[in-house]
């Protein structure tokens, strides 16, 4: 006999779960891709991007993932050859620098583990260093899917403007953007991208590169761009079609219209603070459970842990237990351990993830804490008591 029955929770961090108001607006028939309603909708998402990514700056949008959307950065301000610095503090850090080693650019890649944000400090004495400014962009991951960690990027950008050095500030908002606070502008961010599937609640497939100014001179100043990633008639096209450099991603963009309505109707800064309440809860039921037991939060000051996303560590095979046990006996899927393993041990069974990004409310909280907290006890992992208490006396105060 199962527990599972039922509506199934998925706590995996991205995709998040979809609200039926945006499924709803992609169930239907395909529309006209060359006039009518769906050019005007398409239009109407451009400003409330901007004001979810709080940017005057333009925004391209790429039928993709987040993968997608770090190439498609990479490709208009980057030439084989040109150096990047690399400051990563997780697998998705990492990875953005392979994208741009495939692209041809020169790697300069400041690792800074698995429990701790960008080091300032190593940063500017890695700018001050690169005299000739060789350096053409810093690619600088908000939050790291995989670990949980949550940079600063308005201290990256004054550590830039101190060393007086010109490169691109590049941001990597695909966990965080719609979760965690995030100004563009205000914070000094040139690029930033991001994916439709977490804060966005719309099925993968739609990733976003905004872009201000200061970028846009970088690529005119490029000697070829791909006719695919180049953002400029995507940001600015003379015809529709050139939106999307072909057939436009038709549903995908009828459900991020319902999304981004949900998101307006919030408000920016109560999205952010309904997230920032549920990630305390969250935090506060791990801690309880970690005071008689394995159960560890991958990041130890909340300063730096995501509203979005929370990583654990549980040591030996006790997370796959753990996850297995609420996926099918309790209808709740936690996410894996991704990019968490030590080096010579390929398996993530020590770590798992808490995905608490975008349609969320705290019901669903509870209902996912509940779900862990029965697992603990059914899988015989030791666990301290009062998680749960914990976690609801957090979300009683607000």
């Amino acid at each position: 006999m199962s527990l599972a029955h039922g509506r199934h929770h998925l706590a995996i961090p991205g995709p998040s779960v979809m609200p039926d108001a945006v499924l709803r607006a992609m169930h239907r028939a395909a529309p006209n891709i060359y006039d009518g309603e769906l050019i005007e909708l398409t239009h109407s998402l451009i400003p409330d991007l901007r004001k979810v990514a709080r940017t005057e700056g333009d925004v391209a949008i790429y039928i993709g993932n987040g993968h997608a959307a770090w190439e498609a950065a990479l490709a208009n301000v980057l030439a084989p050859g040109d150096a990047v610095l690399v400051p990563a503090t997780g697998r998705f850090g990492i990875g953005w620098g392979e994208i741009a080693d495939g692209l041809g650019a020169e790697v300069q890649l400041l690792d800074f583990g698995k429990r701790s944000p960008m080091d300032m400090d190593a940063i500017a004495e890695a700018l001050r260093a690169d005299i000739d400014h060789k350096i053409k962009a810093v690619l600088a991951v908000h939050v790291d899917t995989a670990t949980s960690i949550k940079n600063d990027i308005a201290a990256l950008r004054r550590v830039l403007d101190e060393a007086g050095h010109p490169a691109l500030l590049m941001a990597d908002c695909i966990a965080s953007l719609a979760c965690d606070r995030f100004e563009m502008d205000a914070w000094g961010a040139d690029i930033m991208v991001t994916g439709c599937q977490k804060g966005l609640m719309v099925p993968p497939g739609l990733a976003f590169v905004f872009f201000n100014e200061k970028a846009a001179r970088v690529q005119e100043g490029l000697p070829r761009v791909s006719r695919y990633w180049d953002w400029r008639p995507r940001a600015n096209p003379e015809m529709f079609y050139q939106f999307f450099c072909g057939t436009a991603p038709t549903h995908h963009l009828h459900g991020l219209r319902v999304a981004l309505d949900m998101l307006m109707d919030e408000g920016m800064e109560h999205v952010w603070q309904r997230h920032e309440t549920c990630a305390r809860a969250i935090w506060a039921a791990c801690e309880a459970w970690g005071q008689g037991g394995p159960l560890e939060l991958n990041v130890a000051d909340p300063a730096f842990r995501s509203c979005a996303v929370t990583a654990l560590r549980l040591g030996e095979d006790r997370a796959t237990r753990l996850r297995k046990w609420t996926e099918y006996e309790a209808g709740v899927t936690l996410g894996i351990g991704l990019g968490m393993a030590e080096p010579g041990d390929p398996a993530w069974h020590g770590f798992f993830r808490l995905g608490h990004m975008g349609h969320l409310s705290a019901g669903m909280v509870m209902g996912m804490l509940g779900a862990v907290d029965a697992g603990l006890k059914a899988c015989e992992i030791e666990h301290g008591p009062g998680a749960l208490e914990a976690a609801s006396a957090v979300l009683s105060n607000g």
